[in-house]
């Protein structure tokens, strides 16, 4: 297929671009840089000797978008992971994240071909506070923490209502959990422009020496050890989730299609415990101090994954010890 990856110089985006590419599918990239760097297209050429087509375009420029379009008038496939993804950055700059995400969103269905595929990058945090461990699909909305995870709810929410308006509308929303890890070449992996909102990409430069210290927002929750607990899904997993849609999607024969799918490990692991793993796979000590809460983190999340394998054939297969071994990995050779 000819496919449209929207932030595809981005942490999850350029691990798809790479699988997509060595499941000889011919991919279009396009990206703002707002989050991301164009040293990633010379890095995914690396891996896969092939150079995609890449255009820096900002979705919110609608006339850009438009000329886009008319120019590749024949992609088959859309994969959508364009948005600024920080919970607590989203907390402090709650009108760019909702003006980004949201709009963004809405530019691409109205300018993107109709009845092409789309898979939509949403996460586990449209369930809110879940008070039910696993997540599955079937659990509503709730309240969202934050801006960030608000976005998420309201693209779907949209996606949906494109979808009943549609006759010819076919799309995937994977709400996927905690994204860690990197590329086996060790020539990608999530590597943010500013502070790292994110742990792992924090954890391993404070390991590496370029920050000072690894801060735990909380040891006083309501969990094992206080700590908050996530279900940390490898890089590698989720890319494989991603192609797994977009296939599953241009397969079948129906031309109305709509499912929101959970991608996780299905296994909750603590920030304390996480620290602790890193410990024993890398033998790094990582040294932390323990913060006040952050606003906007939720206590529990983990995944109900029975759907994913249900729906598109998909189950995680890597390991939380092949995740943090590929994240130091890449921290060593992302200098």
């Amino acid at each position: 297929m000819k496919i449209l990856v929207t932030g595809g110089l981005g942490y999850i985006g350029s691990h798809v671009v790479v699988e997509l590419i060595e499941r000889n599918h011919e991919v279009i990239i396009l990206d703002s840089l707002i989050n991301s760097s164009l040293l990633i297209l010379d890095r995914i050429e690396a891996i896969t000797k092939i150079k995609p087509y890449f255009e820096k375009l900002d979705l919110l420029k609608k006339n850009d978008l438009n000329k886009f379009f008319k120019k590749h008038n024949n992609i088959q496939s859309v994969i959508h992971f364009a948005a600024l993804k920080s919970v607590s950055q989203s907390v402090r700059e709650p009108i760019n994240y909702y003006k980004n995400n949201v709009i963004g969103m809405i530019n691409l269905l109205e300018h993107m071909p109709k009845g092409v595929p789309l898979v939509f990058s949403s996460s586990c945090t449209v369930y809110g506070s879940s008070n039910t461990q696993p997540i599955n699909e079937n659990t509503p909305f709730g309240i969202a923490t934050s801006p960030y995870g608000h976005t998420k709810q309201i693209c779907e929410q949209i996606i949906e209502a494109q979808y009943k308006a549609e006759s010819n509308f076919k799309g995937i929303c994977l709400r996927y959990f905690n994204p860690i890890g990197a590329h086996p070449s060790g020539l990608i992996g999530e590597d943010p422009k500013n502070i790292p909102e994110n742990i792992m990409p924090y954890l391993t430069q404070v390991v590496n020496g370029h920050r000072k210290i690894l801060k735990v927002y909380g040891n006083d929750y309501p969990t094992k050890d206080g700590s908050c607990i996530r279900d940390y899904i490898n890089i590698m997993d989720l890319t494989n989730a991603h192609c797994k849609a977009i296939e599953y999607l241009k397969s079948i024969k129906t031309n109305k299609f709509l499912e929101s799918i959970n991608v996780g490990t299905g296994k909750g692991v603590s920030v304390f415990e996480l620290i602790k793993s890193f410990e024993k796979v890398t033998g790094k000590k990582v040294p932390f101090k323990v913060e006040n809460r952050r606003s906007g983190d939720v206590v529990t999340a983990y995944a109900d994954t029975k759907k994913a394998k249900r729906v598109i054939g998909w189950k995680s297969e890597f390991s939380l010890s092949d995740a943090l071994q590929s994240a130091w990995a890449w921290e060593q050779n992302r200098l």
